[in-house]
C-alpha cells in the first residue's frame, strides 16, 4: 500500500533529521531587524500527563514553574538584545495556562519588546474562566486553541481527561462560553484511539456542528512506542477510514487549511511551521530552524533555569542541514498546507526546484498524490491521507527524539 511506503520513507528522513550531535555548536548570529521571525513559546506542565501525548511535558509544580517563567523571560530578551523582531506569536506546550498570571506577564513582555501582528494561545477547557477570558481579549490574544480532544465521555474517560475537565456537554457549554468576534476559536481533535468507533467520531463531528467553532484541528493519533503501550493497538486501517469520513462531513462547515485543520474563514494554525522559512523556539525543549540550523533547546526544566540564569543560551542539540535535506523538509511543510508555488519556492532557494525535484514529483503524480497545474502543486482528495501519514510519521520521529532527550535530561 502506498501509505505503507510513504510512511517508511519519512521514517527514514526523520532519522536523518534528527540525528542531532549534543556536540555541534550552535552559535546565535547578530539580526538587523529587517526580517520579522516567528517565535514559539513552549510551556511544558500539565495538571495531568494524558496518556496519548509524547510532547515535552512535565507534571505541575508551583515553584518550578514561577521559575521557569522566569528564566523564559530571560531566554526571549537575549533574542530581542541580539536584534530578532517576531511579528507571529505561537504559544504552546500543553497548559500554557497552568500559572495564567505569568503568562499574561509573559505575554506583555512580548508585546512590549515586539511588534506582534499575530497571536496564538494554546490552553484547556478548565481554563476558559471568565478572568482569563477577559484576559484574552485585553492582551488582544488573536487565536485561542483549546485541546478537547473528544466530546464521548467514554473516551475521555480512558484517555485519563474526564475527572480533569469535565464530560463532554460541560466542555461544550464551555467552549460556547468562549466564542468571541474577536479572536478565532480552535478546537482539537484526536480521531483513530484504538477503542474509537465510527459512531464515536460521527459524534464528534455532530457536537462541533452544535456550536460552529472558527477552527477544527483533527490530529491523527501519534502512535511513538510510550503512547501505543497505554492505549492499545494502532490501526492504520481505521485511521484512513475515520480521514475521510472527517473530509466528507467537515466540508459542509469548514474549508481545509492543511491536511488536519479546517476553517471557516482563513487564519493562524498550530502548524507554524509551513508559514515561513525560519522560526525560533524558546523554553524548554523548543525547536528551532535558523540559517539551515535545526535545533532544539535542553528538555530539561531545571537545566533550563540554570542555564539563563548563568546567562547562557539553553541550546542543547543542533545540526546543520544539508542543502537537500532542507529543500526535502520545506517541501514536506509547505505542501502538508494542501498547495505549493513553484515559483515562489524555487526563488526561495534559487533552485530549480521542478528539476531537482523531478524524480519524487513524477512519483506523486503518477501515484495520484498531486496536480501540477498552473504552477502550482495541490494534493488530490487522496493526497491529503497520505500527506498525512507522512506528518505524522515526521511528528512520531520529533516524539521519539523527545524521548530519547527526556532519557537524559534530569528535571
Amino acid at each position: 500500500m502506498l501509505e505503507h511506503v510513504i510512511a517508511a520513507v519519512i521514517r527514514s528522513s526523520g532519522k536523518e533529521y534528527f540525528a542531532f550531535d549534543s556536540r555541534q555548536g550552535f552559535n546565535l548570529t547578530q539580526s538587523a531587524r529587517t526580517k520579522k521571525y516567528l517565535l514559539y513559546v513552549h510551556i511544558p506542565f500539565c495538571e495531568k500527563l494524558c496518556p496519548y501525548c509524547s510532547f515535552n511535558r512535565y507534571e505541575f509544580q508551583a515553584e518550578l514553574a514561577v521559575d521557569y517563567f522566569v528564566a523564559l523571560s530571560k531566554e526571549i530578551k537575549i533574542y530581542h538584545d541580539y536584534g530578532y523582531d517576531f511579528d507571529g506569536i505561537y504559544i504552546g506546550g500543553w497548559t500554557p495556562t497552568i500559572l495564567a498570571e505569568e503568562l499574561f506577564k509573559t505575554i506583555k513582555l512580548l508585546r512590549q519588546l515586539f511588534l506582534i501582528s499575530e497571536l496564538s494561545v494554546e490552553t484547556n477547557p478548565s481554563h476558559l474562566t471568565k478572568e482569563n477570558l477577559a484576559a484574552f481579549k485585553e492582551l488582544s490574544v488573536n487565536r485561542l486553541s483549546v485541546g478537547v480532544q473528544s466530546f464521548n465521555d467514554d473516551i475521555l474517560k480512558k484517555i485519563g481527561r474526564y475527572d480533569t475537565y469535565g464530560s463532554g456537554e460541560q466542555i461544550k457549554d464551555k467552549l460556547r462560553q468562549a466564542r468571541d468576534d474577536s479572536y478565532t476559536l480552535n478546537v482539537d481533535m484526536i480521531f483513530n484511539f484504538p477503542f474509537q468507533t465510527a459512531q464515536m467520531l460521527k459524534h464528534d463531528i455532530d457536537s462541533l456542528a452544535q456550536f460552529l467553532p472558527d477552527q477544527v484541528t483533527f490530529y491523527p493519533l501519534m502512535p511513538s512506542g510510550a503512547v501505543s503501550d497505554k492505549l492499545g493497538d494502532y490501526n492504520q486501517k481505521k485511521e484512513k477510514e475515520y480521514y475521510f469520513m472527517l473530509l466528507d462531513s467537515l466540508s459542509s462547515s469548514w474549508e481545509p487549511l492543511s491536511v488536519w485543520c479546517f476553517g471557516r474563514r482563513k487564519g493562524m494554525i498550530d502548524e507554524y511551521i509551513i508559514s515561513r522559512d525560519e522560526y525560533i523556539g524558546v523554553g524548554s525543549g523548543s525547536f528551532g530552524l535558523l540559517n539551515g540550523h535545526i535545533y532544539a533547546n535542553t528538555f530539561s526544566p531545571r537545566q533550563y533555569i540554570d542555564k539563563l540564569e548563568r546567562g547562557q543560551l539553553p541550546v542543547t542539540f543542533s545540526k546543520q542541514f544539508t542543502k537537500k535535506e532542507l529543500l526535502r523538509y520545506s517541501f514536506l511543510m509547505q505542501l502538508f498546507g494542501t498547495t505549493l508555488d513553484i515559483q515562489k519556492f524555487s526563488d526561495k532557494y534559487s533552485l530549480d526546484f521542478l528539476k531537482l525535484m523531478r524524480k519524487e514529483l513524477s512519483f506523486l503524480k503518477i501515484t495520484g498524490v498531486i496536480i501540477i497545474r498552473n504552477g502550482q502543486i495541490s494534493l488530490t482528495r487522496k493526497g491529503m491521507y497520505y500527506w498525512l501519514v507522512a506528518m505524522r510519521e515526521f511528528f512520531i520521529s520529533v516524539n521519539n527524539f523527545r524521548q530519547h532527550c527526556r532519557n537524559f535530561s534530569y528535571n
